[in-house]
């Protein structure tokens, strides 16, 4: 067991806290026990697992599952994983693992139908949980462009629970080119904005085509020059008295309606 904080392994891997160590090592933290559950779907990307002897005993299986696919696991005390953890109340367990974003050609490969794509999102939250969304409705990939949030960020893993695991994703895309990639592919480009027309008024027809959802910032929404390469600009009705929606609801939403008219 490692009990000092202090220890050389705690302080080494807590540096994977921070982007630049994470580019360098192309490694990333996963915390809990619902992101752990699901990267032991895919072990070998599991580097290591440092746990607290009360995870341990609070999820045997878990522990279990990890022992049976040899992945190294390392016990230490509530102090030392704090140590390794971002969140004010850790839940028990970190663990490092390999970083395994995909290319956008290995996206197109797999003749998508329905993709988010992330335009300078900045905040970890809403990075995550539209990712979740995406896994949720069935998307086949998220892509992340030049500028938005490293998906490896802690924040980012942790809002995912889990989901970053069930579908590919790419980060560091160039917007135009991406784009322009996508629609050669045979995708319509829907850009959720607030200049669009309704998404109430979009043919079931229409969102049944093979579709990607642009998405913008969470302050600014789209940069004109962006919105102009999207084949149609949609917005999210709002009935009530609600200023404005959330931009991971609004994600929500458009790829629901999407993944509604494509699976009848």
């Amino acid at each position: 067991m490692i009990q000092d904080p202090s220890a050389a392994e705690i302080k080494g891997v807590a540096k994977l806290t921070k982007k630049e160590s994470r580019l360098e090592t192309g490694l990333f933290l996963l915390e809990g026990p619902q992101g752990l559950k699901e990267a032991l779907q895919r072990p070998k990307l599991i580097e290591k697992i440092f746990a607290t002897e009360t995870f341990q005993e609070k999820y045997p299986d878990l522990i279990s599952r990890a022992e049976q696919a040899r992945v190294t696991l390392t016990i230490v005390s509530d102090a030392a994983l704090k140590a390794l953890s971002d969140t004010t109340t850790p839940q028990g367990v970190v663990a490092v693992c390999q970083q395994f974003h995909v290319s956008l050609e290995d996206v197109l490969a797999a003749k998508p139908k329905l993709i988010a794509f992330l335009a300078q999102i900045r905040d970890p939250g809403n990075a995550g949980t539209v990712l979740r969304a995406a896994d949720a409705a069935g998307a086949d990939a998220v892509v992340f462009s030049k500028g938005s949030v490293d998906i490896y960020n802690p924040k980012v893993v942790r809002s995912t629970t889990g989901s970053m695991f069930h579908l590919p994703f790419v980060v560091e895309a160039d917007i135009e080119h991406s784009i322009a990639s996508l629609k050669q592919a045979g995708l319509q480009v829907l850009a959720a904005d607030v200049n669009g027309s309704s998404l109430a008024g979009v043919d079931t027809s229409s969102l049944a085509k093979p579709t990607v959802w642009l998405f913008g910032n969470e302050a600014w929404g789209l940069e004109p020059e962006v919105a102009a390469l999207a084949d149609t600009l949609v917005q999210v009705p709002i009935y009530g008295a609600a200023e404005s929606l959330n931009l991971a609801t609004a994600a929500s939403v458009c790829l629901y309606a999407s993944a509604f008219a494509q699976n009848g």
